[in-house]
């Protein structure tokens, strides 16, 4: 089919339950998951069940293939200085329409919207709001190299 890149736009989350005993303040960050590939948000420090990022993540999509392998994962996770971090929640998107979308028109988009933040045995436990795009990317631009400046004037 194609490449394209998957563009993530992380922006925030209401009503994450504390996982701090002592009654500490959570630190929220995203552990975001596109097949292989992984990014992370920076630490919401201060901000509690209610943190803000607006970041945005770009992930290289390489020939659909599957629907199982098109879900992007994100896991919310509480950032600890002394002890192992929490495990906060996750939201799972599956982006093979938008992929597929893009794919056919050149964008797909999944303009921002809340999802369900869950645990492992489906307890909702608040929500995040998340947006993605879908782009292609040129194959002819992938195959011209340019030396000096200048493009090849011939081909083989």
């Amino acid at each position: 089919m194609g490449k394209g890149i998957l563009e993530v736009q992380l922006i925030d989350a209401k009503g994450l339950a504390s996982t701090d005993f002592l009654g500490g303040d959570t630190d929220p960050y995203v552990l975001i998951q596109y097949r292989s590939q992984e990014r992370k948000s920076s630490i919401c420090r201060g901000q509690g069940s209610n943190p803000s990022w607006n970041e945005t993540f770009k992930f290289v999509v390489h020939s659909p293939s599957g629907e199982h392998q098109h879900k992007l994962i994100l896991k919310l996770m509480d950032h600890d200085t002394f002890t192992a971090d929490d495990f906060m929640g996750e939201a799972t998107i599956n982006v093979m329409d938008v992929i597929a979308l893009g794919m056919e028109n050149g964008i797909g988009e999944l303009r921002p919207c809340k999802h369900r933040v869950v645990l492992a045995d489906g307890t909702y436990c608040g929500e995040i709001r998340v947006g993605v795009k879908f782009t292609t990317e040129m194959k002819e631009e992938e195959e011209e190299e340019e030396l000096g400046g200048w493009k090849h004037s011939f081909r083989s």
